[in-house]
Order: structure tokens, then C-alpha cells, then sequence
């Protein structure tokens, strides 16, 4: 295949440090590459690069003749004087845009919740961020240039724009710190790092395969980072097949290392281990309403969440995940109802807001004056400096001024000192957000051997899968409710949702009619009226069949309702047998089937009884 981009011996220096030395790569038609490394290490000056918007220190920089290319900054380029649909849409008329499928389903999945006449200057940034995404999916390129295009986009946005770009005619180049999204979307995966860039055929799983078949076969010395790699794979091979089925590569040797390797943490060890310091109430949420405004997100929400619980969140945006994690820290009172705090429960909440910091001060000193000495499950001890480097604070950067830390610095940061005051309850809102790869492989080695009581929000769906034992979604109904099957589950039960709406009648408002089908459909109906007020005859053979259906089907009904409420008492008692919960997962998936059925046998014998 044609290459569209090529670099020959290419260098790029900032000051001293060289984020690319003699670098030789190429993107070829049609290949869709994901790119990792450590923020700082020069994944955006790579991007840059290529696309001309920097020029090489030394080198050859090559692009075939008439290329487009779309790239989607962290930033945005939009005019602050159009309106969304200026931005967007070129302006189309919603008759125009809407006739197009694919310009429907850009709209429908990226701006939901967006008007289309709304001034760009009053978006938030995740919305200003999905404009930006919209209108870059919305034009043709040949290469189309993401760098980080998952953030503010949840769970289910995610899925639907891995399968869009896969769909896509144009190559790929992508940064992201979403792993699920790599293996979804990539072909190979370039590693960025120390001003080589190494290719790995590919997404995310295979990286992983091949750097530890590499550093196998090179000995390396690094055993911190290798012990981190063999537990990354560990994970990999007992998570699910697809995620080592991309590979082509031979894989034995790799798999010599994870063969003596025990699961990612010990979970009976660390439930034991946090039932001692927490005791036996963390908390509990009992009969709770919860209202934003005019919308209501718990409507007499009844949850409990145990010593040792490692929980996950999912929901779309706007769902209340945020505020839901506000209740249960203490920041937000319900309207109804009530939370419990167990009183042994030392809990830290982190935000997805940066703190604020003395921008004067230092980073060592000032993660000394919180803890000199952090102490593991297994008694190890930890000093700051360790914990700062292994949260990528090395060399200069233990002693650089706070104002000068980069966002996703300060983000490492945060979360680092939250650590460190040692709390038994941990609630993290999106927690990825600004993080690297290496930096998530830290934190979740961390929270492996962290015994205490964990809930999540994030649409990262590889780090939810890897920390948390149980999901839990925010559906709509004012309920939290379990997914046995997790985040698969959740993206069916919306898919079942979207289209149950879809195929909703459509209102006489929204659906004029001609004024000749409207007489005809009035001339029908009274028909239908004066037929079924003949069905309806009290007394008649037809009320008294009518009668009895109802009687048996609303006798079946009050059974599955104790049936499902029998059900989710079990999958409470029972959140880490696994085995049951699927079967108990699949029960109530065909009481669910009965139910449909027999409701809709209800209404139409109602529609026969007066």
C-alpha cells in the first residue's frame, strides 16, 4: 500500500531534551495506528510532525501530493461567533442534514443534548469537544488524527465511535489512554518513548505481548516495570479471549512469564483485610430521592455498599454519576431519604476538578508534609520520593514549582496526595482524565494491593473492567441498578432502550397529517369506537372471556414481580460468586421476556372491558 506520510531520520528537540531522534516511520492508506507513551514524552509534537504544523530539527518529512488530513487538536478551532449548526453542519437545515443517515448518526450520538442554535462561545468544553468531534467525522479526509477523542464522551459514546472509525474508508492515526479503545479500533500501535518510537502490530493487548516477549529476550533489568508488565499480562490472559486473539505474533515465551504469576490482587485477602479497619457498615443509601433541578436521578434508590466492595459506575452524561458520588461522599443531601456512614469510614472523594494549589510550592515538600512514609498490605514501606516516582515525578520534576506542573502533572499529583492520606473509602470521579498508560498501569497496580472500599465513574472501560469487581449503571429509572455482565450488559440494556423510543408511536404534533387522512382516520376510529363499545357490553360473553384474561395474566404478573424481587435479593447476598450472577443474570432476563408478553396480553384485554 501507498504510504500517505513518511518520516526520514526525523529529530525534534525542545530546549535540551529530544522528544524525537532520528525517527523513520510511515502511515500507509487505509492503517489505523494508535500511539502510547508518557504524557510529555512527545506524542502530540510526533502528530505535529507529520502534519506540518511543526517543523523537524533535521530530517525528511514527506506527504503524498492533494493529501486531506483531519485532525482533531486538545484544543479547538471553532468560531466563537458561529452557532452549532454553523460549526458543524455548514448551517443545513435540519430537513437537509437529517436526510443524510450517516450525518444523522454523527448528530444523534456526538451532540446529543446540544441545540443545534446555540452560540459556540456557551458550550462547556466537553461540548465544544464534541462539536470539534463532529465536524472532523463530518468531512471527507484521507487521514483523519485524534489526539485524545474519548475524552467527555461516555461509555456508550465510546463504543459507537470505535465501530464508526473502524467503518471509516480513511487511515487512522489516534492518542489515547483508553486501552479498550485501542484494541478495538488499531492495527499497530507506536510506542513513543526516550525519542524512539517503536512499532508493535497491533492495538493494546499485543503491545503489551510483544514489549514483554522484547524485554524477555533483552533481559532487562528494570524488574519494577517488568513485575508491572507480567501483571498487566496476567490481567490480559484472564480477561476476555478477544483480547489476545488480535495478536499474530507467536506468544509462548510471553506466556512463560505470566505462569507463575498470582491474579491481580488477592480478593478474599483484601475483603478480610478491609473488614478489619472498616468494620462492617461503609455505607448505606436507603430510600433515597435525588433531584438536579427539574430532573429526577434517585427516585427511593435503596443501596449498599460493603467493606471491600470495588464498585464501578456507568451511565451517560447527564445521568447523575457525579452527583450520585456527591451523596455518598456528604457533599449533596437528598430530598427524600437517607445515607449512613459507617463510623470507621475515612473517605476521600476526588473530583474530576483540579484542586487548587500554592503555586510557590515544591513538589517533594510538599507531598513530605502529608507523609514521609506510606506502608503497603504487606508491610513495605514507601517513602515520597518512591511514591513520586512512581507516579512519574523523577529527576527535576521532585523539585519543580506547583505552578509549573502541567495538567496532567497536577492530575498525578492530586491523585497521589489523596493516596497518601491513607482513607479506606475511595471515590474517584473519571480518574484517567489527563493520564498516561504507564501512569494507569501505577495507579492500578496501587489500588491491587489497596484493601479498602472502591467506586468509580469512568468512561474508561479497560481501567473499570480492571479495578472494579462489580458495575452498577444509572439507567434512567431512578434506580442503581447491578449488571451482572458489565459494561457489555450496559450497552445492550441502552441499545433495548434507543430502540423501544425509536419505535414508539408517533405524536399527532409530530406527525401532521392531510386534513382528507385525517377525515378518514376520524371516520375509522369511530368506527373502532362503536365496535368496541359492542365488545364492552357489560355481561356479554366477550367482557366475561375479557374479564379472565385479566385476572390470570395479573396473577402471573404479581408472581414475576416476587420472582425478579426473590432475584435481586440473591444477586446482592452474592456480588462475588460470579457463576451465580450470570445464571441469576439470565433468569431475570426471561422474566423480563414473560413480562413483555404478558403486559401486552393485558392491554388488549382492557381495551375489550369497559
Amino acid at each position: 500500500m501507498a504510504n500517505l506520510i513518511n518520516l526520514e531520520r526525523v529529530s525534534k528537540s525542545y530546549g535540551v531534551r529530544p522528544l524525537l531522534d532520528e525517527v523513520s516511520l510511515g502511515i500507509s492508506v487505509g492503517e489505523r495506528v494508535g500511539i502510547v507513551g508518557r504524557n510529555g514524552d512527545g506524542k502530540t509534537t510526533l502528530l505535529e510532525v507529520m502534519t506540518g504544523l511543526e517543523e523537524p530539527d533535521s530530517g525528511r518529512v514527506s506527504r503524498t501530493r492533494g493529501i486531506e488530513i483531519g485532525y482533531l487538536h486538545q484544543g479547538d478551532e471553532l468560531d466563537d461567533t458561529h452557532s452549532v449548526r454553523e460549526a458543524v453542519l455548514a448551517g443545513r437545515a435540519d430537513h437537509e442534514w437529517a436526510a443524510d443517515p450517516t450525518t444523522r448518526q454523527v448528530v444523534e450520538e456526538l451532540l446529543a443534548g446540544v441545540d443545534l442554535d446555540r452560540a459556540v462561545i456557551g458550550l462547556s468544553g466537553g461540548e465544544r469537544r464534541r462539536c470539534a468531534l463532529a465536524a472532523l467525522l463530518l468531512s471527507p479526509h484521507d487521514l483523519v488524527i485524534l489526539d485524545e477523542p474519548t475524552n467527555h464522551l461516555d461509555v456508550e459514546a465510546v463504543a459507537w465511535l470505535a465501530a464508526h472509525l473502524v467503518s471509516l474508508p480513511s487511515a487512522l492515526i489516534v492518542v489515547t489512554h483508553d486501552r479498550w479503545f485501542l484494541d478495538e479500533v488499531c492495527q499497530t500501535t507506536w510506542e513513543v518513548h526516550d525519542g524512539q518510537v517503536d512499532s508493535y502490530e497491533g492495538g493494546y493487548a499485543a503491545f503489551v505481548l510483544a514489549k514483554a516477549e522484547r524485554q524477555r529476550q533483552a533481559a532487562a533489568s528494570e524488574s519494577r516495570r517488568l513485575n508491572l508488565v507480567r501483571k498487566e499480562l496476567a490481567w490480559l490472559r484472564r480477561g476476555p479471549p478477544a483480547r489476545t486473539s488480535k495478536p499474530k505474533f507467536r506468544i509462548d515465551a510471553a506466556n512463560a512469564l505470566i505462569d507463575d504469576v498470582p491474579p491481580p490482587r488477592d480478593r478474599l485477602e483484601l475483603q478480610r483485610f478491609a473488614a478489619q479497619r472498616l468494620g462492617k457498615d461503609v455505607i448505606d443509601v436507603e430510600d433515597v430521592d435525588l433531584s438536579r433541578g427539574e430532573r429526577k436521578l434517585l427516585d427511593h434508590a435503596t443501596w449498599r455498599i460493603g467493606p471491600g466492595d470495588r464498585i464501578g459506575i456507568v451511565g451517560v452524561n447527564g445521568a447523575g454519576k457525579t452527583s450520585l458520588l456527591s451523596l455518598l461522599s456528604g457533599e449533596l443531601a437528598p430530598q427524600h431519604g437517607r445515607v449512613r456512614m459507617g463510623r470507621t469510614v475515612a473517605l476521600q472523594h476526588l473530583t474530576q476538578a483540579l484542586d487548587e494549589i500554592d503555586p510557590a510550592g515544591r513538589v517533594l515538600p510538599t507531598v513530605e508534609s502529608i507523609r514521609r512514609v506510606t506502608r503497603t498490605l504487606d508491610g513495605q514501606e514507601i517513602s515520597a520520593t518512591s511514591m513520586l516516582e512512581r507516579f512519574g515525578f523523577t529527576g527535576d520534576r521532585l523539585t519543580a514549582r506547583l505552578g509549573d506542573l502541567s495538567g496532567g502533572e497536577r492530575r498525578r499529583f492530586q491523585l497521589l496526595k489523596l493516596l497518601l492520606t491513607e482513607p479506606n473509602v475511595l471515590l474517584l470521579d473519571e480518574p484517567t482524565n489527563d493520564l498516561d498508560i504507564d501512569t494507569l498501569n501505577v495507579l492500578e497496580d496501587f489500588l491491587d494491593g489497596w484493601p479498602g472500599t472502591l467506586v468509580v465513574v469512568s468512561h474508561d472501560r479497560y481501567f473499570l473492567e480492571r479495578v472494579t469487581d462489580s458495575v452498577w449503571a444509572l439507567l434512567g429509572d431512578g434506580q442503581v441498578s447491578m449488571l451482572p455482565r458489565g459494561v457489555d450488559e450496559y450497552l445492550e440494556r441502552r441499545a433495548a432502550l434507543l430502540a423501544r423510543a425509536e419505535a414508539a408511536p408517533i405524536s399527532a404534533e409530530a406527525a401532521p397529517i392531510s386534513a382528507e387522512a385525517a377525515s378518514k382516520s376520524a371516520e375509522s376510529a369511530s368506527k373502532s369506537a362503536e365496535s368496541a363499545q359492542t365488545k364492552a357490553r357489560p355481561g356479554s360473553s366477550e367482557d366475561r372471556a375479557a374479564r379472565k384474561v385479566l385476572a390470570r395474566v395479573e396473577k402471573q404478573l404479581e408472581r414475576i414481580a416476587a420472582q425478579e424481587a426473590e432475584l435481586h435479593a440473591r444477586m446482592e447476598a452474592n456480588l462475588t460468586d460470579y457463576a451465580l450472577l450470570a445464571d441469576v443474570g439470565a433468569q431475570l432476563n426471561a422474566l423480563a421476556e414473560e413480562k413483555d408478553v404478558l403486559e401486552l396480553e393485558w392491554l388488549e384485554a382492557s381495551e375489550v372491558v369497559e
